[in-house]
Order: C-alpha cells, then structure tokens, then sequence
C-alpha cells in the first residue's frame, strides 16, 4: 500500500507528515511526500521534528508530485491543493492543517503533534493501526 502526503511545496506539513508516519515502522504501508512546486524544508520542522521526536529529516528534499505513481491513498494537508495529475487507487483526504511555518515555536510542536494523531486516525480508519 502506497500513502502520498501532499502539499503546495513539500517543505514542511508533507515532510512532517512522511517522517512521522515512517517512523511508525509499518512494514505494510510506503509513505511518500510531494508538493506542487518546490522550496527548502523549513528549518523549524527539521529543528522541532529531531526535538520532539528524534528524527532527523536535514537531509530531505522536496519533491514534486510527477515523482509520485501508484498511489492508493492522498492525504492532502490542508492548503486546497487540487493534484489533479496524482490520480490515487483507492481515496483522498485532507487532513486541515494550517501552514505553521510563522508559528511560535510551541505552536509549530503543537500542530507536528496534531499531525501526529491525525496519522494515527488515519491508520486506524483503514485498519492497518489498532486502536488503544
């Protein structure tokens, strides 16, 4: 199963959404991240992800939704993207998650938390996480 998180430049929600998820260690599910067009990943979720979570996405670039094929589910972050060129297999979302990149820095953890838990609720709704 393939999960793409997409946003306009795959600079921060995306990124942030790709390495959470990975590091759920679900040996089942790829997750991938794209944007629409291209920026640096935003230091502050480099900085708060290795924090809060210890992981280490300084070496990540951003990558442009042509990139991504074959994906079953499209989990938009919340800027109204339309990726009418990323076609998905089985269904799209979109999690509502403003741009936090001109947060304080305890608004920014709180919306990398808040992605965080809408990963889990995602997983659990298509069964591939248990509920606790």
């Amino acid at each position: 199963m393939k999960v793409a998180f997409i946003c306009v430049h795959n600079s921060c929600r995306s990124q942030i959404a790709e390495a959470l998820a990975k590091s759920k260690r679900l040996n089942n599910i790829e997750f991938y991240s794209a944007g629409t067009s291209l920026k640096p990943i935003n230091p502050k979720a480099i900085r708060y992800l290795k924090s809060e979570f210890n992981i280490d996405i300084s070496k990540e670039k951003s990558k442009l939704i042509d990139s991504l094929a074959d994906i079953d589910y499209v989990i938009t972050m919340g800027c109204n993207v339309e990726c009418p060129s990323l076609k998905h297999n089985i269904a799209r979302y979109d999690f509502g998650i403003a741009d936090p990149s001109d947060y304080s820095k305890k608004d920014f953890i709180k919306t990398i938390y808040e992605i965080d838990k809408k990963i889990d609720e995602f997983l659990k709704n298509i069964g591939v996480l248990d509920e606790k």
